[in-house]
C-alpha cells in the first residue's frame, strides 16, 4: 500500500519561509510526484511538480519563490517556500503517481496517491 505523508506546515508571517516534506513509501524512482494546495470552498490547484527526469514546473502564482525537489535517497520530496503571502494560506498536499513523465503535470487528476496534507497559514 502506497503511502505519502507531509510535515513541516505551521503559521509564518508575510514574507517568511516554511519547507515541506513528504515521504512516500514505497518510494517510486521512475514515477512523478506534485504538490497541491486547497483552501476551503475552492478546487485543489497544483503549485508545483517534478517529474520522473527532474524537470520542475510551477504554476504561475508560485514560480520564482517555490522550489520543489527530491531526495531519493530518502524516499522523500520537498517544497521550499520563500516570501510566502497571505494568498498562500491553504492545505498542501502531496501527490506521486507510478507512471513515468516527462513533465509532471500540475492536475490532480493525473496522480494516484495522495497524503493527508498539512496546514500552511500566513498571516500580516
Amino acid at each position: 500500500q502506497v503511502q505519502l505523508v507531509e510535515s513541516g506546515g505551521g503559521s509564518v508571517q508575510a514574507g517568511g519561509s516554511l519547507t515541506l516534506s513528504c515521504v512516500i513509501s514505497p518510494y517510486m524512482n521512475d514515477g512523478c510526484m506534485g504538490w497541491f494546495r486547497q483552501d476551503p470552498g475552492k478546487e485543489r490547484e497544483g503549485v508545483a511538480g517534478i517529474s520522473s527526469v527532474n524537470v520542475v514546473g510551477y504554476s504561475e502564482s508560485v514560480k520564482g519563490r517555490f522550489t520543489i525537489s527530491k531526495a531519493s535517497a530518502k524516499n522523500t520530496m520537498y517544497l521550499i517556500m520563500h516570501n510566502l503571502t497571505l494568498e498562500d494560506t491553504a492545505r498542501y498536499y502531496c501527490a506521486a503517481r507510478s507512471a513515468y513523465c516527462y513533465r509532471a503535470p500540475l492536475d490532480r487528476d493525473e496522480y494516484d496517491y495522495w497524503g493527508q496534507g498539512t496546514q500552511v497559514t500566513v498571516s500580516s
